[in-house]
């Protein structure tokens, strides 16, 4: 029998446009969607569906947006395929709350609000710190933690073999690259984002978003849900509000996430939300699994008619 995970994007994948067409093709994105207006006091689904994109791209916005569009994406999978059981779970960044709520380990409300305070205190964090990310393509890790410790930045994203983004003070990002380029990097890119995420500089954040899960319920997890911070599944949940906690100060390990999913026998991987970034990580962290998508209409249907084949 196959063994499937559901992935979840992070903050970046974000588009105006996303989940609109889902909205406009089922009630339970409908509804969804709706739900979440309700739960905010304001119109996010008209920040989804039309922009502007620059207050989409707000971190306060972009977080719960692009949660709720891949909790969307996975209610509408469940409808549409009854009998559908997936075994593990994770999700990048932001999108590990995605996951969770996936796993029944919170609820879409409680993940909402959290998902919104977490956005809220990153923008905070970013408006305080002034700092950077940039891509570092075609180095090896020990390579790149060279170049971090040369020019004070820090890995932030392990996402995939021969791509590793750093994160830090803006003013290191132009000399963090350079230094990149001449230990033999392909390229180094840097990135449109508004702060330096997953560093020491978005540690601001972190009483907040403690505060935050401190009133929620965190329930234990139907499925295993594999953690950015340690690369494996969450050990309980009450470890879980800790570590995500941690996370939005440390080194996403996606990576290994998927490694230890595909070494604990998951072949299939579906792609839940909008873009498709976690689709091109796995092609180059693993060709021979089975990859689907659901984002839009399309990739819906032709990810349920796969699951009932």
């Amino acid at each position: 029998m196959v063994k499937t995970a559901l992935l979840f994007a992070g903050q970046g994948a974000q588009f105006v446009g996303m989940g609109q067409d889902l909205a406009n093709a089922h009630s339970t994105a409908q509804k969804l969607f709706a739900q979440a207006d309700e739960v905010l006091g304001y119109g996010l689904s008209e920040i989804c569906f039309s922009g502007p994109e620059k207050e989409l791209v707000r971190t306060e916005h972009a977080q719960p947006a692009i949660y709720v569009v891949g909790c969307v994406a996975f209610q509408l999978l469940r409808e549409q395929v009854p009998s559908f059981n997936f075994d593990a779970t994770a999700g990048l960044s932001l999108g590990e709350f995605t996951a969770l709520t996936a796993a029944e380990t919170i609820g879409f409300r409680d993940g909402l609000l959290v998902v919104r305070r977490r956005g809220e205190l990153m923008q905070d964090a970013c408006e305080e710190s002034f700092g950077g990310m940039a891509a570092i393509v075609g180095l090896e890790e020990d390579k790149v933690q060279e170049v971090c410790l040369q020019t004070g930045v820090h890995i932030a994203n392990l996402n995939c073999p021969g791509q590793i983004v750093v994160s830090g003070a803006a003013g290191k990002m132009d000399s963090a690259c350079e230094v990149a380029k001449a230990a033999g990097a392909k390229r180094a890119i840097p990135l449109t984002v508004a702060g330096a995420y997953h560093s020491p500089l978005m540690q601001s954040a972190q009483a907040g978003l403690a505060e935050a899960l401190s009133k929620v319920d965190l329930n234990s997890q139907k499925v295993p849900v594999f953690s950015n911070v340690t690369g494996h599944a969450h050990v309980s949940a009450e470890s879980i509000a800790e570590t995500m906690v941690d996370q939005v100060t440390s080194p996403v390990k996606w990576e290994a996430c998927i490694r230890a999913m595909i070494a604990d026998g998951i072949t299939r991987f579906i792609e839940l939300g909008p873009g498709s970034a976690l689709t091109g990580f796995m092609r180059r962290i693993d060709r021979e699994v089975e990859i689907l998508n659901v984002g839009d209409v399309d990739s819906l249907t032709k990810t349920v008619e796969v699951l009932n084949t």
